[in-house]
């Protein structure tokens, strides 16, 4: 006895949309399974490959030319009495009786270019004169003088300071120790101040008058 077929008639469409998909979903696995063999992640075959850098020499200047541009530009000359000006300086021109007076000293640069000089108290002298007779000089009792060098700019003007105090005694480096040194006259002597920093003298003097 034969078992019974049932009909053979024309299937849904859904039907052959659904065969279709798993049709084109296999191809796609196909094709993915040879791509992946021909083409390996990482592979030199697959890997995109890289520009090359290519380093390019620059010329540069020789070391002796180096050396010479630094020394040009670090080089500063020393100041000389052709490039700066030393000026004495009083802070009065009569002094009344018993009143100290006070000197002091200026160096201005009137160059056209910085030059170094030391200005430190080893450097500096005051002397006091009187015609031709000199009374009192800074440097015959000093005690501790310092150095210091100093660059100084074209059209800089540098004070020393603080102002030394006259007693109004005459010096000797043999009265250093004494505590009665000879008064210098008054009554209206007049006296005059020289001043030099590194063997630089000032030009003029600043006169003064003692009471």
């Amino acid at each position: 006895m034969s078992a019974k077929q049932g009909p053979h008639g024309r299937q849904p469409r859904s039907v052959y949309i659904k065969r279709r998909l798993w049709v084109l979903a296999g191809l796609i696995a196909v094709v993915a399974i040879i791509v992946l063999v021909i083409w390996r992640p990482g592979s030199s075959s697959g890997a995109q490959e890289q520009p090359k850098t290519v380093a390019t020499k620059t010329a540069e200047p020789s070391t002796a030319a180096t050396e010479a541009a630094a020394d040009d530009s670090e080089t500063v000359s020393e100041c000389s009495k052709d490039t700066v000006e030393v000026k004495a300086i009083t802070d009065k021109t009569t002094y009344a009786s018993g009143e100290e007076p006070q000197l002091s000293l200026s160096i201005t640069n009137t160059g056209e270019a910085p030059c170094t000089i030391d200005v430190g108290t080893s450097q500096q002298v005051f002397t006091i004169t009187s015609g031709k007779d000199t009374y009192w000089t800074s440097t015959d009792c000093q005690t501790e003088p310092t150095n210091a060098e100093t660059t100084l700019e074209p059209g800089k003007t540098l004070t020393s300071k603080p102002a030394i105090a006259w007693d109004r005694t005459s010096s000797d480096p043999s009265t250093c120790d004494s505590d009665k040194r000879p008064a210098v006259a008054a009554d209206g002597a007049s006296y005059h101040l020289t001043t030099s920093v590194a063997g630089i003298t000032s030009e003029k003097t600043a006169q003064f008058v003692l009471y």
